[in-house]
């Protein structure tokens, strides 16, 4: 068996022991027959809102690392996840004093927080794409999405600091700030499944030429890739799965970092074979953290995003590690 479809059969094992997982632990007992449907139901759509999280933000990983030519990259690079926390946290803010109440019939109320996360990462995407043009080098557009994420953050901190006037007000914006998805629901995943599953279906489209740039800009020009097209629609698609995965989790860290770099060593260098295995593995992954925030004893739920942090960032320190002995430029 090769180590690819060695990988393969792992991810996938993975996958299904969090899925019983997630479904068998959590409050409440199962073997009460009057509440176990409920419990079930209400853990299945976790689970899902857990599993659409991890694979948009790794599959935005894989397109951001491709376009950098560098594992190291993030999705944050682009500035679009500090956009959505800064539209998510205005949007709390708005709601519990301008918005409240005054919302239309459609329009659910659960829906607010991850409609303002979508809204704030597109409006950092649409001012990174002007800022930047057609022609911008990659330098150009690091260094402005590293602006925008260090400006939407400060913003983020105003905003927080507002917040902690009220109560419930502040303690929803923390929670929010350090990601989670305990009270996302049918709606939450019904907004978001289009955008990762279409987004997703059209990057695969465009991993060929991400393999193509693996090769360098000038190589690839000449093997006729439009370089500044190829930049901007990954920007966007990246951006896309960046915005659904905050809109429904929060801010979630290392899964577009640690996902992809893991899975690189073992089926390859290149996208069309990377980028559904992230999609799986970052769905797998933050699966089973949403499963750590339940078994860890403590009084109050552990947030999402520390637990990925926690596991994340030690595995990455081990393969930055390992590379640095073995001469591997990462």
């Amino acid at each position: 068996m090769s180590r690819a479809a060695a990988c393969w059969v792992v991810v996938i094992v993975l996958l299904a022991g969090g899925v019983v997982a997630s479904l068998l632990v959590g409050a409440g007992d199962l073997s009460d027959a009057a509440l176990r449907e409920r419990f079930l139901v209400l853990r299945g759509w976790r689970l899902a809102n857990a599993f659409l999280s991890g694979a948009a933000l790794a599959g935005a990983g894989v397109l951001v690392q491709g376009l950098f030519r560098n594992p190291l990259a993030s999705p944050s690079l682009i500035g679009t996840s500090a956009g959505a926390s800064l539209g998510g946290v205005a949007v709390l803010l708005l709601w519990n004093t301008l918005l409240a109440g005054a919302l239309p019939p459609w329009l659910p109320a659960e829906l607010v927080l991850p409609i303002g996360c979508l809204v704030g990462a597109w409006a950092s995407l649409a001012i990174l794409l002007a800022v930047t043009g057609r022609d911008a080098s990659m330098i150009t557009v690091l260094l402005t999405g590293f602006i925008l994420s260090a400006l939407f953050l400060s913003v983020v901190g105003l905003l927080s600091a507002i917040a902690q006037e009220r109560y419930e007000l502040g303690r929803a914006v923390v929670a929010f700030t350090l990601g989670g998805v305990e009270s996302t629901g049918p709606r939450h995943a019904l907004l978001a499944l289009p955008l990762v599953a279409i987004t997703a279906a059209v990057s695969m489209g465009w991993c060929r030429h991400l393999d193509v740039l693996l090769s360098g800009e000038d190589e690839a020009r000449s093997l006729g890739v439009d370089v500044p097209r190829v930049r901007r629609w990954v920007i966007v698609w990246a951006a896309t799965l960046t915005a659904a995965a905050v809109a429904i989790g929060g801010n979630i860290a290392f899964v577009g970092l640690v996902v992809p770099h893991v899975l690189r060593s073992f089926v390859g260098e290149l996208h069309r074979a990377l980028f559904p295995a992230a999609l799986v593995g970052g769905g797998a992954f933050v699966v089973w953290a949403d499963v750590l925030t339940r078994v860890v004893p403590t009084t109050s739920p552990i947030p999402l995003g520390v637990v990925t942090g926690l596991v994340g960032a030690p595995v990455f320190l081990v393969l930055l590690a390992r590379a640095s002995r073995e001469g591997r430029i990462v």
